[in-house]
């Protein structure tokens, strides 16, 4: 089975994929760790993606298809793949549908998981980070037994720049002008479930995982 699963930053889509690609036995492609990947093995493709970084810039769709393609064609993919961080705008997800189409594949189900404005705030900017051993706390969910030491090492904790209030609502805004549009692209397909993910996170996996099979 293949799946492209997307929403807005915070609503829960990393942790859920690791959950539904366990169960599945599909292969889990984060775009980011694709994109590190091709950089650090030095292909032709990751060459020319770290050119584009190195300068700032960002990585053409035509370049980011590409990484997809070779991946999707590799040996441990026979099962099935799950999209995460990929398409981000409806340019990619049309590339997309032509270079599976090219291969004989589909996208079997697009699932959008979505929740309010508020809770994606909290969520995102109730982030803590042991500065130490790395492991990661939340003020509200999981907060940890000493306020601003890690349960597990002792360790000082502190908020990531990417996680304060001022850059998650630049986040959003960019995600409302490039991803949010996917929804006109894809809600028009039988492949096509929305998810409320405001809940519980087993909850939300239970529907998650009903949508798919469903």
């Amino acid at each position: 089975m293949n799946i492209v699963l997307f929403g807005p930053p915070g609503v829960g889509k990393g942790t859920q994929s690791d959950n539904l690609v366990n169960e599945l036995g599909i292969t889990h492609f984060a775009m980011g760790d694709i994109l590190r990947a091709a950089v650090k093995s030095g292909t032709a493709l990751g060459l020319k993606a770290k050119s584009f970084m190195d300068a700032g810039k960002l990585v053409p769709d035509e370049v980011v298809i590409g990484m997809i393609e070779e991946r999707i064609m590799a040996p441990d993919v026979e099962g099935g793949f799950l999209l995460d961080g990929f398409p981000r705008n409806v340019s990619q997800a049309e590339a997309l549908a032509v270079m599976l189409e090219k291969h004989g594949k589909q996208i079997d189900r697009v699932v959008f998981m979505d929740a309010p404005e508020a809770m994606l705030l909290e969520r995102l900017t109730g982030r803590l980070i042991c500065k130490a051993c790395g492991f990661g706390f939340h003020r509200h969910y999981s907060p940890p037994r000493e306020e601003g030491r890690c349960d597990r090492c002792g360790g000082d904790l502190y908020q990531r720049d990417d996680d304060k209030e001022e850059v998650i609502g630049q986040r959003l805004e960019v995600y409302a002008e490039q991803t949010k549009p996917l929804l006109d692209y894809y809600k028009a397909l039988p492949a096509f479930r929305r998810l409320d993910a405001t809940g519980e996170m087993p909850a939300v996996y239970a529907e998650l995982i009903e949508a798919v099979k469903s």
